[in-house]
């Protein structure tokens, strides 16, 4: 019996030998081969969510574009809908006018009877929309608001941008007309209109200097009309 136990004990022994012998050798191959089980490859991320706020053209009654703005603010915030409704923007540039000989720069509406309104539409909301005082429907096609993108969008709000650097003066002018000069070198001087260039807004004015009429180019905003 006992020398059954001992030969027992001694094939146990040899098992965990070898074992610890077998471990051994792969971990040695691991450190020379240099080489290491690669992870499991990541799941790709799901692509990101469409955003549900899109840019709509509301119609309104012209001159009362600024009007159907603050109506609108006011119903959204009545319904409780500022989660669904974005920026609410009107397309204007400045424009520079003259009232009783002083300058006055002003933001015009370059398109009238439009408001642009960013927002996550849905049938409720458009009907809040729709029935906004003034608001005479959207720009479509068929049953569905075209919705634009930002892109679109800024391409036409950025026209007062652009012309933010230049005002326009809301004037006309016409050839054979007498006007006052009230900037520059020729300040003071009095012509007639020779020519206009409403791009550049500018006038060929003829002066006389030394009983000789001569032209000279000037601004909208450097003259005013004047009365013999």
């Amino acid at each position: 019996m006992a020398q059954e136990l001992d030969q027992q004990e001694a094939a146990q022994t040899d098992t965990t030998l070898d074992a610890e012998h077998t471990a051994g050798e792969a971990e040695q191959t691991i450190a020379e081969d240099g080489a290491v089980p690669a992870p499991e490859a990541a799941e790709p991320a799901p692509p990101p969510a469409e955003s549900p706020f899109k840019w709509y053209i509301i119609h309104a009654y012209s001159g009362f574009e600024r009007k159907v703005k603050e109506s609108l603010q006011s119903r959204v915030a009545a319904y409780h809908l500022e989660d669904r409704v974005g920026r609410i923007e009107i397309p204007t540039e400045p424009t520079t006018e003259l009232r009783n000989g002083k300058k006055y720069t002003i933001d015009r509406v370059f398109l009238p009877g439009y408001v642009f309104v960013e927002m996550a539409l849905d049938n409720d909301l458009w009907h809040v929309v729709k029935n906004t005082p003034r608001v005479t429907g959207f720009l479509q096609t068929g049953d569905q608001p075209n919705a634009l993108s930002e892109a679109e969008v800024n391409a036409m709000l950025n026209r007062s941008d652009v012309s933010k650097e230049k005002p326009k003066m809301k004037m006309k002018f016409a050839k054979g007309e007498q006007v006052r000069i009230t900037e520059g070198p020729f300040a003071n001087f009095n012509g007639a209109v020779d020519d206009v260039n409403e791009d550049k807004q500018t006038l060929k004015v003829m002066v006389s200097i030394f009983g000789r009429p001569t032209p000279t180019e000037v601004a909208f905003a450097n003259v005013e009309k004047f009365e013999e």
